[in-house]
């Protein structure tokens, strides 16, 4: 009623594709330039390195590296064994390694296992966390938190009990 329908064979309307795919990368190729979509590693991905974005990532799959980005995602199925930072870095899945962000939330059902440096940390119920955490100012140009040291003076190792010179040892003739 409202639109105009094409018959096989005349043009003016949009081809129909059968590769949604390659729609999906003509449309982001002419999307303008000022907003980029956030890159995405999907949960049927593993990714063994580092992973570098200068915008948005979204981790729903499997990466063994070092994740920088300026805001990084870790979905509910996303594991990144490695350092992991960005300006904003919200996790839902698992992360084997240190963070370093200015706001970090580890969001329900999160599991770190790794040192947290940060200007801002959330953690919600029932996120997991195992580590150290640090707040800084700059998180992101400062290295994360050194391990704890003995600040108490070394001394030399007390020297062994020397023992009687004509002991035997238990049940040995001579011992009463």
């Amino acid at each position: 009623m409202f639109t105009k329908t094409n018959k096989p064979g005349e043009t003016g309307g949009a081809p129909l594709s059968s590769n949604p795919a390659q729609d999906a990368i003509r449309g982001a190729a002419t999307k303008p330039a000022g907003r980029v979509a956030a890159s995405l590693i999907c949960a049927d991905m593993k990714i063994n390195g580092s992973v570098y974005s200068e915008g948005e990532l979204q981790v729903d799959g499997h990466v063994e590296g070092d994740v920088t980005a300026q805001d990084i995602t870790i979905g509910a199925s996303g594991t990144i064994t490695g350092e992991v930072i960005a300006e904003v870095i919200k996790v839902k899945g698992t992360i084997k390694g240190s963070i370093r962000g200015r706001k970090v939330e580890l969001e329900t059902g999160a599991k770190v296992e790794g040192d947290i440096v940060h200007t801002s940390l959330t953690i919600q119920a029932n996120a997991v966390f195992e580590g150290q955490v640090k707040h800084a100012t700059d998180p992101l140009k400062n290295a994360g938190p050194k391990a704890a040291t003995n600040s108490a003076p070394k001394t030399a190792a007390p020297s062994a009990i020397p023992s009687k010179p004509n002991a035997n040892p238990p049940g040995q003739p001579g011992n009463a």
